[in-house]
């Protein structure tokens, strides 16, 4: 009898296999997505440096330049003027031709704008780099926001949402702690050729780390909506910067506004005519985006309104030196970057954006009633609690409120939506920071001018979260 066995098969070694190029793979992923992240927070960071860090060089250019005080305001507003008045316009135009390649080109053109300012030689070139500077601010701005809603979804897209708020605040303290440092040590022109090494990073490793995301479909552009609704942005930022300087009833003033509505008015009709129009009236039959863009101006007002109110209480109402002042702020720098980074990604997590803009503004109008009611007590116990509560406030409800904005909207229109929340928070801050400081400032005296300025930010604060609850209930 012959008993056969079946052949046994040798035992083979373990090789690499594909868990291990996956996981080579997963961690290449994270590196770049970690990067993307650094690039967009970056970009952010720039951009709210610029609308600050030019404000404390303004008496070195003024003095060599020979600019009028007149000129000297346009330093600024020029550059505050065309980014507010171009981010909804080039927030659609990087849905349709690509957001990567708007970011690109956003930082080419602000990095060209900063280098014409640098080397200004009259008020004129200088004015002409700050437009070009904000015009590359508004196709930078809602491309990398938009970037990011993308390329961070779900549980990744709070903490992401919360270092660009933590950017916003501190590039704006950042400007003017290190404007004066700047262009006291090496001139004014440093002030702007201190961005130029990240915008030239920006484009050079934007290709390789960020991704390019769906596009809408190439259509007609809309070019009747696109110069009404930029003119009526531009004029109405105009028409504020007037009010501020000359009051309400001032002809630039009225002229701006005026000027405003009827553009305004023309953008709408043209857009319900427009086969393929600039911004789809149909995306706000959605109430979540209705109710966003309008939280977005309000809390815009609110938010923007307390730190200018605040610093003319230090020095108008408290009579603090101008440095003294800008020291005095600095907690709400502080403040609002350790609650963009530690509370709010907790607070999105548990809550979703929509409770958590609620709580933000209610915070925020407790700290503006405690600088309208405290007791004397100096700086630590009648200015610093409010401060702490303002800049709490205000950092866990500006982010959230554009994410309320960019998830009611499809993918292909996360840039429209980007500069939309952007333009309605700045028309919002240019109107309330006008009437707030108004009311502030034309009172018989500080002692109840600036109250009173508090009470009725306060007030536009509460009126906004109570309209937030009107979303707040799903998340």
């Amino acid at each position: 009898m012959t008993v056969t066995t079946a052949p046994t098969t040798p035992l083979l070694r373990p090789t690499a296999g594909p868990r291990p190029v996956a996981e080579a793979g997963e961690a290449r992923a994270r590196r770049r997505r970690t990067a993307a992240l650094g690039l967009l927070v970056s970009a952010q960071f720039v951009v709210m440096l610029d609308t600050s860090i030019v404000n404390v060089a303004l008496p070195s250019i003024q003095a060599d330049l020979g600019i009028s005080p007149h000129g000297l305001g346009w330093v600024v507003n020029a550059y505050v003027v065309t980014f507010g008045g171009l981010l909804l316009l080039l927030g659609r135009v990087a849905d349709l031709l690509g957001r990567r390649r708007m970011f690109v080109a956003g930082s080419l053109l602000f990095t060209a704008g900063t280098l014409l300012a640098a080397t200004a030689v009259d008020e004129w070139v200088l004015v002409a780099g700050r437009v070009v500077q904000g015009a590359g601010a508004a196709a930078l701005s809602p491309a990398a926001m938009s970037l990011l809603m993308v390329m961070f979804p779900g549980a990744a897209r709070a903490r992401a949402m919360s270092l660009w708020g933590a950017a916003s605040a501190v590039g704006g303290a950042t400007g003017v702690l290190a404007g004066g440092l700047l262009a006291g040590t090496f001139g004014w022109s440093s002030v702007f050729l201190v961005t130029v090494p990240v915008s030239v990073t920006a484009v050079v490793v934007a290709r390789r780390v960020l991704d390019e995301g769906s596009r809408g479909p190439r259509r007609r552009f809309d070019v009747g909506g696109a110069v009404t609704i930029t003119g009526a942005v531009v004029a109405l930022v105009q028409g504020r910067l007037a009010a501020a300087d000359q009051g309400w009833t001032s002809p630039s003033a009225v002229l701006g506004l005026g000027v405003a509505g009827v553009l305004l008015a023309a953008f709408v009709a043209i857009e319900r005519r427009a086969a393929d129009p600039l911004v789809p009236l149909g995306l706000f039959a959605s109430r979540v985006l209705s109710t966003g863009v309008a939280l977005a101006v309000l809390g815009g007002a609110a938010r923007a309104s307390s730190f200018v109110l605040i610093a003319l209480y230090l020095q108008q109402a408290l009579v603090l030196s101008p440095e003294h002042a800008g020291a005095a702020m600095v907690p709400t720098s502080v403040t609002g970057f350790v609650v963009s980074l530690s509370v709010l990604p907790r607070v999105l997590r548990v809550l979703g954006p929509r409770r958590s803009l609620v709580i933000g503004l209610l915070v925020l109008a407790s700290g503006q009633l405690w600088l309208a009611f405290a007791p004397a007590g100096g700086y630590a116990g009648q200015v610093l609690p409010g401060l702490l509560l303002v800049a709490t406030g205000v950092a866990l409800s500006f982010t959230p409120t554009t994410m309320v904005v960019a998830s009611a909207v499809p993918e292909t229109h996360t840039g429209l939506a980007s500069g939309m929340a952007s333009s309605a928070t700045q028309v919002g801050a240019a109107l309330g920071t006008a009437t707030f400081t108004a009311i502030a400032l034309t009172a018989d005296d500080a002692a109840s001018g600036f109250p009173a300025a508090f009470v009725a930010a306060a007030v536009v604060a509460v009126a906004t979260a109570l309209l937030g609850c009107t979303i707040a209930r799903s998340r």
